[in-house]
């Protein structure tokens, strides 16, 4: 008894052992909180992962294969293709109407033997005899084979540089008072201004007087766009060499392009009387005569008019 007592007395007593149930795998621990699914979302992340490929959720691509698929789709973008195919077709149809996209590429098929031609031919028109124009299987040639054949490439060109010849012209007279961008597109403007004014009274001229004739608007764009031409030539001359300079040149190409405009407009106005190979004397043929003179009589007009202003 007194070894169990100093047993009892110097030896301390060990804690009680008290088993603890193991959790099963499908139970959470009753004293926690949340429940842990870090775990089970890093599984499902990689699965996600290599099923689909790139870090890209598989789901996805199966969603847009599945629209893909889908019938109503595929119709949808069947119908919106045959929709942009009808407004191009439309579009294309209206602009040919309004702006013959077909017939402009005609009046641009020049080349650089052509544009010396014709530039030889707006200079020195006398010494030109055949002004017929060329035509194949009644479809007149190209420009760069028939120099006789109106085109815009010189025409254009020309309107371009002769307002860039104008704000040069404009800057040497006292440009701190006289030169301004603006000044260019009134310039620009006042010239397209007269133009579409010609275009307009030789067409209602030739409405009134009846003629028929293959004289297109465009035929009388580029014929009257000739002139710009020789008012380049007299401003640049005005420039180098002042006034004397500016009315040599001008006046030579006033000439000129009478006499271009002569020979180049009867041909059109007076078909009926070329075809016959006679001058017919009417009344009728002698109003084509009379408006053959007075556009021709109009460009130097104009010329002188549209420059005289540029050198001082």
């Amino acid at each position: 008894m007194y070894t169990a007592g100093l047993a009892a007395a110097g030896t301390p007593r060990l804690p009680s052992k008290r088993r603890i149930p193991v959790s099963q795998p499908g139970m959470a621990d009753p004293h926690q909180l949340f429940d842990d699914t870090s775990s089970a979302q890093s599984r499902g992340y990689g699965a996600q992962r290599a099923a689909g490929g790139l870090g890209y959720p598989a789901s996805s691509t199966s969603s847009q294969a599945a629209f893909l698929a889908d019938p109503v789709s595929n119709m949808a973008m069947a119908y919106g293709s045959s929709l942009a195919a009808q407004g191009k077709e439309l579009v294309d149809k209206n602009i040919d109407r309004f702006i013959p996209v077909t017939k402009l590429k005609y009046y641009f098929a020049v080349d650089t033997v052509y544009v010396g031609k014709k530039l030889g031919l707006l200079i020195f028109p006398y010494l030109h005899q055949d002004w017929e124009v060329q035509y194949q299987q009644d479809t007149p040639v190209a420009p760069r084979f028939d120099v006789n054949a109106p085109d815009l490439y010189i025409p254009a060109m020309a309107f371009i540089t002769y307002i860039l010849v104008a704000g040069l012209a404009l800057g040497t007279q006292d440009s701190a008072r006289r030169f301004s961008p603006d000044l260019l597109g009134l310039q620009a403007s006042s010239a397209l201004a007269w133009l579409a004014l010609e275009v307009l009274a030789i067409l209602l001229s030739l409405y009134l007087v009846t003629i028929n004739t293959d004289l297109t608007t465009i035929d009388l764009v580029a014929f009257l766009g000739y002139k710009y031409v020789g008012m380049i030539s007299g401003v640049l001359m005005g420039l180098l060499f002042g006034k004397t300079g500016y009315y040599l040149v001008l006046g030579w190409f006033c000439i000129s392009i009478f006499v271009f405009m002569i020979r180049t407009l009867r041909l059109k106005i007076l078909a009926e009387a070329a075809a016959e190979g006679v001058p017919v004397r009417g009344a009728r043929n002698q109003l084509r005569m009379y408006l053959t003179m007075a556009v021709a009589a109009a460009q130097p007009l104009l010329m002188y008019w549209l420059t005289f202003h540029l050198v001082r």
